[in-house]
This record gives structure tokens, sequence and C-alpha cells, in this order.
């Protein structure tokens, strides 16, 4: 399924370059499909589900030729589609169904992890010990058995066979500061060192606290970036907030990013290196070290 959010942020970024082009308001395209401004506003700034008839009216309005119609058309009925986490929001969590969304048809997927063990990747006893946790301190609403089905879910679309190729940069950090029991960590880590191995899709690499980075560069926070197959889309990067986190997508601000996951995975072991690593961690926690 092609992410419904990056459809809706593509058919933005076409729909202002039209309005642009034809010296319309905001004010005025609100007038020809007989909406509020305020709707308009929420369309172009791809927040909006659309309404593919009333997109269908503004581009005939706009005489747009008939091969760009279909393009946008298609474009604006993916955008209308509903994925199978919106439903589950409230349950699987808001955090977790954004996630979904941006994950759903991504060709490649670059992610740094500054504190935990990635979503995409977690064992569900890890995933339930750190929603527990999270309860616990009063910050998570939803329930942890939904929480825990909901990221299975996400693992099973990405790393089908047909799926994107993700690499991990695994501070040491996330792998270090306790995040759960030490038994649950260490099957955690066993469980990185099997993919890391057995996927060819999916690299894992850990950046250890001493290294060095090119240009002294500190990270922030975690984030994780999002390219489709359609050139044309937009490259999404998420970053990781302890409230709400933050998407950007159609910004010069994605470059930043860019450049900084590439920073750190050159910082970062080799991916055999890593796994070596890993397992190295798990035992020394099994040994109560």
């Amino acid at each position: 399924m092609i992410s419904p959010h990056v459809r809706r942020q593509r058919l933005a970024h076409e729909l202002n370059s039209l309005r642009r082009a034809r010296g319309y308001s905001t004010a005025r395209m609100a007038a020809v499909i007989g909406a509020t401004r305020q709707h308009v506003s929420r369309l172009l700034n791809g927040h909006l589900a659309p309404d593919p008839d009333e997109i269908a009216a503004l581009l005939t309005h706009f005489d747009v030729p008939a091969d760009q119609l279909e393009d946008l058309l298609t474009i604006a009925r993916q955008a209308a589609t509903i994925g199978w986490w919106e439903p589950l929001a409230e349950t699987m969590g808001p955090r977790q169904a954004m996630y979904a969304g941006l994950e759903a048809g991504a060709r490649r997927i670059d992610e740094y992890q500054m504190t935990l063990i990635p979503g995409l990747l977690q064992i569900p006893s890890f995933t339930e010990a750190r929603c527990r946790a999270e309860r616990a301190a009063h910050r998570l609403p939803f329930d942890c058995l939904s929480a825990v089905e909901a990221r299975l879910l996400r693992q099973q679309a990405v790393h089908r066979d047909a799926g994107p190729t993700y690499e991990v940069v695994l501070d040491e950090l996330a792998i270090r500061r306790p995040a759960a029991p030490n038994d649950v960590v260490a099957s955690q880590l066993d469980h990185l060192v099997d993919v890391g191995h057995s996927s060819q899709a999916t690299r894992i690499r850990v950046l250890r606290l001493a290294a060095g980075i090119e240009g002294d560069t500190i990270p922030l926070s975690s984030f994780s970036i999002y390219r489709y197959s359609d050139p044309d889309d937009p490259v999404v990067v998420a970053i990781e907030a302890e409230t709400s986190d933050q998407v950007l997508a159609n910004t010069p601000a994605t470059a930043v990013y860019i450049e900084l996951h590439q920073r750190l995975a050159e910082a970062a072991m080799p991916a055999s290196d890593s796994l070596d690593f890993l397992a190295t961690v798990a035992e020394e926690m099994r040994n109560g070290r």
C-alpha cells in the first residue's frame, strides 16, 4: 500500500504549484469547489484526506492536460485511502499509527536510534516491557497488548519479501542503558544479531559512545528518513520528541538529516563488527555483567 500521508503531501505540493501558476488565492480556490478557506488551507498543507471529486473539479477548472489530470487523480484517490492503522490509532497509539503510515510503501528507510531499540526490530517481550514502563509513568493511555500486536503488523509490512531496504544506526546508549529486564534485553539483542545475519534488506550498525563523528557532530534526537518509489514523492523525515514527533516533508531541513545519517553511518562500526558486538553484550547481560 502506498502511504496516504505521503500522497497527501505530494498532492498538496502539486496543487500549490498549480495555484501559484494560475495566480489563485486560497479563497479563490475555495470558491471554485464551494468550500471554506480553512478547508482548502488544510488540503494545501497535506493535513486533509482529499475528496477525489473536489480535486477533479479543481483540476478541470485549471484546465489541466489529460495525462497530468489522470496522474493527479490517481494521487488523490491514493491520498483518500484509509490505512489499516488509522482505525486502530486509539488502541495502538497515535505515534505508532503515524509511523505505520510513513512506512507504508517506503522503498528505503534509514534510521538513527539514540535511546531505544527501533520499533521495527523489537521483540514482543521488549515492546511489552517498554509499554508497561511507559504506562506506569502515566504516559500511555492505550493497551499494551494492542501496542504489541500493532508493532508486529508493522514489522510484517516492512520485512516482507518486497519490503524496503532498512539501515539502522544504533547508538551504544540504546544498548547499554537498561530499558527492560536483563533477560529481555539479552533476547532482544540476540534477535538483532539473527536479523542482521539473515536479512539482506536490513543492516544494523552500532555507533560506539567513543566514536568520532565528522565535524564533531553530536546528534540531538532519534530520527527516521523515508524514501518512496515515485521519485516525485517527497523524502520524509520523522524526528522523535518527548511528546509529539515532528514530520518534515518538502522542506530543505530534510537534507540536514540525510547528511547527518550519512555521518553517523560512517562513524559507526561495520555491520559484521556490530553484530559481534551485540552478541557480546547479550552474553554479558546473561552472565549478570
